[in-house]
């Protein structure tokens, strides 16, 4: 992100004064600017591959074609760099926002979160960020996967991280961030960026946020457990 070249946001919401507030919102900001809207997820997939923004702030619940569906066409039929889906939601603990993380958006806002929450998330996705905070991630995830059967083995996968890497992912998955985690292990913040990108890769992972997602998905945080 540069003065010339202001992160691009496209809002999809069916309900037209919600959309307003946010395009005012958003596009009175000097770093952001709106370069679509759309009324439902139909037309939020059709104007993100006219403009490729760099993130979508998508509504889960629209009509024609539903902010999930939308997420998933968005982020699987980019033909360059898929923007970051940015899902907004009324409830804290909608079903769908944990269905849209599966999808490939990277977090979620409440609708009624304060204004610079918005903005912050914004600005968080665009930079390759997790924009759910630690206190939000777990009560989200656990209430869902909760619900899942818990496997009997830790995934196979995770025999092929380093000691150093398992000590990085199990501080990602408790929220900690890349400062957080160069302090606590006594190694350079880059080093910290270098074995996250192995770890993401190792475990085929997209993000910080699929990352604690995984976690819970493979019961290596029992359920009750707030880290």
């Amino acid at each position: 992100m540069t003065a010339s070249a202001p992160i691009s946001v496209l809002i999809a919401d069916d309900q037209a004064l919600v959309r307003a507030g946010l395009v005012a919102l958003v596009g009175a900001q000097a770093d952001l600017t709106v370069v679509a809207e759309a009324a439902d997820g139909a037309e939020a997939v059709a104007r993100a591959r006219e403009v490729h923004p760099d993130v979508v702030l998508m509504d889960i619940r629209m009509p024609v074609l539903d902010g999930l569906a939308a997420t998933r066409r968005i982020l699987t039929g980019s033909a360059g760099p898929a923007p970051r889906v940015v899902v907004l939601t009324t409830y804290d603990l909608d079903e769908y926002v944990y269905d849209a993380l599966c999808a490939g958006a990277c977090g979620f806002l409440l609708k009624h979160a304060p204004p610079e929450e918005l903005l912050l998330g914004v600005r968080a996705a665009a930079g390759g960020g997790a924009l759910i905070s630690p206190a939000v991630t777990g009560p989200l995830i656990e209430a869902f996967t909760g619900r899942r059967r818990a496997r009997a083995r830790p995934p196979v996968a995770l025999a092929r991280l380093t000691a150093r890497e398992r000590e990085v992912f199990d501080l990602v998955v408790e929220g900690r961030t890349n400062t957080e985690i160069a302090r606590m292990l006594s190694i350079a913040e880059t080093t910290v960026k270098t074995h996250l990108g192995r770890v993401l890769d190792k475990l085929g992972l997209r993000d910080r946020v699929h990352a604690v997602m995984y976690a819970y998905e493979n019961a290596l945080v029992p359920p009750g457990t707030r880290r």
